[in-house]
């Protein structure tokens, strides 16, 4: 009897040590950063910290990519010889990545791709928004908004990332075949960069005599710097400019009656949903997620909307 006793006794002992060490458990994520100079990846990283802090079990550490595919697959490279529990990718060309995910997986390591997810690595989960219609719901108000024989320039992102290749077929499909009345007078990549937008921007005002009547940007950050080239240019002051993201950036700015509109691709959303993705994936909860994030469109009608957004997560006051 007392060797049953004492059997039960250790096996009582061993559960609440197992029980002990589960609550203890810390999961070490690896979040790598495209590049901390664009202003929405900025956002999506911080936002990644700050959900994190309602996770005890999970650290996460961001690496900045710095919009360089050999920067960001050598920091893909020492985060699985680092052994982290998971390794969240947000690509900056998806292909150049691609093998450094499967990497990830066949480490045995839990891998998440965002912004833009890497599609057929097989393993790895996603979270992520849809790109056709972040574009595709600006280019459908567009069609109403464009006056007739207009100019128009395009601001690409970078050849081959998933979201600009996409938000570029949106809008060719959305509005430019169905506007041929419109001259595009500049179509060029200025890879989500301030800097570069504000230089091709300065290039194509001073090349056309004619006001330019679109900028049909593929994302906020790249809009903001075709605006700032203009911005005390009279002729300029009706300009029609869209973009994607929703940062705080574009908010003013539509606020201020200088850009049109935005599609809302959410960090704070995407966030929640990767700490959630993630915390699944490691507790073994799921053994697979993809999902994404919707595409709400703010203009001057609902902008306070966006705005009551990032005053809450602290972006504005």
């Amino acid at each position: 009897m007392k060797k049953v006793l004492s059997l039960i006794l250790v096996l009582a002992l061993a559960l609440a040590c197992s029980f002990a060490l589960a609550e203890d458990a810390s999961y070490r994520v690896a979040y790598i950063a495209r590049a901390q100079a664009d202003s929405f990846a900025a956002w999506l990283a911080n936002a990644v910290k700050e959900e994190a802090d309602k996770y005890p079990d999970i650290t996460v550490d961001v690496f900045d990519g710095q919009a360089n595919d050999e920067t960001e697959n050598s920091l893909i490279e020492n985060a699985i010889t680092n052994q982290y529990d998971c390794i969240i990718i947000q690509p900056n060309n998806g292909e150049a990545q691609r093998p450094y995910a499967e990497q990830v997986v066949a480490a045995g390591i839990v891998c998440i791709t965002t912004n833009a997810r890497i599609d057929g690595v097989e393993g790895a989960s996603s979270v992520d928004a849809d790109p056709y219609e972040q574009a595709a719901v600006n280019a459908r108000l567009a069609l109403e908004m464009v006056p007739e024989n207009a100019t128009a320039v395009i601001l690409r992102g970078p050849a081959g990332n998933f979201h600009a290749d996409k938000r570029y077929e949106a809008w060719q499909t959305e509005f430019f075949e169905k506007r041929p009345d419109v001259k595009v007078v500049g179509d060029d990549y200025a890879n989500w960069n301030k800097d570069e937008a504000m230089a091709l921007m300065e290039d194509w005002v001073t090349a056309n005599e004619q006001p330019i009547g679109l900028i049909a940007s593929m994302n906020d950050n790249m809009a903001a710097g075709a605006l700032e080239v203009v911005k005390d240019n009279p002729d300029y002051a009706n300009v029609l400019t869209f973009g994607v993201d929703g940062t705080a950036e574009a908010c003013l700015l539509i606020q201020e009656g200088r850009m049109t509109a935005t599609c809302l691709q959410n960090a704070y959303e995407l966030a929640e949903l990767l700490l959630d993705t993630a915390h699944k994936l490691l507790t073994g909860e799921e053994t697979e997620i993809n999902t994404d994030v919707g595409n709400p469109l703010y203009t001057k009608d609902n902008v306070q909307e966006l705005y009551d957004i990032h005053v809450q997560a602290g972006a504005l006051e």
